[in-house]
């Protein structure tokens, strides 16, 4: 384990967490957004606040065991065992609902992500090159931004929306319940698996350090700041302004929420959010693609959602083996380097000896 935590754990980054206030959504009129939040039993797990403690998250996923429905670390000599009875007193999460991951992405049969995305721009004719947040309806927009930055944070990119993404907020916007439980320890299984993936959830972990009471005395502490929760920054950021009391797009076409028609994205979102890479395959004719989904029968559509599926867990073996790739390549050149210092070290006296007669 100590080995593990010098060379792969201590060089992974800790997401910086991310925090959304209900007393603020309903101060910025976002009243629907937090009524669907509020209907998942989010409210605590959102608003979760306190100092978090990198090194010891770091250390708590090092040690990090799934043991059925228990995780089971060790920090600081103290055995945590965390059932589902800790995840609903310390974040109110309860174990029910979907359980959602990208091995099952069709346990929703209705769910096509090319008709559900379309559905949530602003202009439903535009071509869909890609799953890109920028030209999102207003609700679906905040929703997609806390999908992306507080349920299931990743380090980069979250200008384009994965397959999972969408289908969370999917559920979100159809009140189907979901088991919050089972997405974050999938999430915390990925960012231990890949590489390249921080670790989440630091303020979550922080306060099981706390229900353990972990001796954190002269551990550094880093205060969560004001720059970490989402506010009007955050919606600013994203192309938007308030005019009325209502949040709007900066071009005056108003960013409402779902089920209204809207023109394309303003120019500012969509600059802004241009992806660096595309997230999604999603055929060469998308407009056809999503009329024929209408006429198809319910097999056909099972039988699409379960080769999409299929596809995804490609791609996700794909990615995951050029992590390991590359982590291999990363350990062999420090390992190269070990050696180098070792035959410097045998060198060295033997210079010292050729080079001091007196030796």
């Amino acid at each position: 384990m100590i080995n593990q935590y010098i060379h792969e754990t201590s060089r992974k980054s800790v997401n910086t967490p991310k925090l959304v206030s209900f007393a603020w959504m309903k101060q910025q009129n976002l009243n629907s957004v937090k009524i669907l939040l509020k209907e998942q039993r989010l409210k605590r797990f959102f608003e979760l606040t306190g100092n978090i403690y990198r090194d010891l998250v770091k250390v708590f996923y090092t040690n990090l065991q799934f043991n059925g429905d228990s995780l089971v670390s060790h920090v600081k000599g103290v055995d945590m065992v965390i059932t589902n009875g800790v995840l609903a007193v310390v974040a109110g999460l309860k174990s029910f609902g979907l359980r959602i991951n990208r091995g099952n992405l069709g346990i929703v049969e209705e769910f096509n992500k090319i008709q559900f995305y379309k559905g949530c721009l602003k202009n439903p004719l535009s071509k869909v090159r890609n799953f890109s947040v920028g030209g999102l309806k207003l609700d679906e927009r905040l929703t997609a931004f806390i999908v992306s930055w507080i349920i299931t944070p990743r380090g980069s990119n979250h200008s384009i929306l994965l397959e999972e993404d969408l289908l969370l907020i999917y559920c979100i916007m159809n009140k189907a319940k979901i088991n919050w439980i089972h997405t974050i320890k999938e999430h915390m299984q990925k960012s231990m698996r890949l590489c390249d993936f921080h670790y989440p959830y630091a303020i979550l972990i922080s306060k099981f350090l706390h229900h353990f009471e972990v001796d954190i005395e002269g551990e550094l502490a880093e205060i969560i700041k004001p720059s970490s929760e989402i506010n009007s920054g955050s919606l600013s950021k994203m192309g938007l302004t308030k005019f009325g009391g209502r949040w709007v797009s900066k071009d005056g076409d108003q960013a409402c929420p779902s089920g209204t028609n809207q023109s394309d994205e303003p120019k500012e979102a969509a600059t802004r959010d241009e992806p660096v890479v595309e997230a999604q395959e999603v055929g060469h004719n998308d407009a056809y693609m999503g009329e024929r989904m209408t006429t198809m029968s319910h097999f056909e559509r099972l039988m699409i959602n379960r080769m999409d599926t299929f596809a995804e867990n490609q791609r996700n073996l794909y990615d995951l083996c050029e992590s390991r790739f590359n982590h291999m390549d990363s350990r062999f050149a420090t390992l190269d380097e070990q050696i180098e210092d070792v035959q410097n070290q045998i060198m060295e006296p033997q210079f010292e000896r050729e080079n001091n007669p007196s030796f």
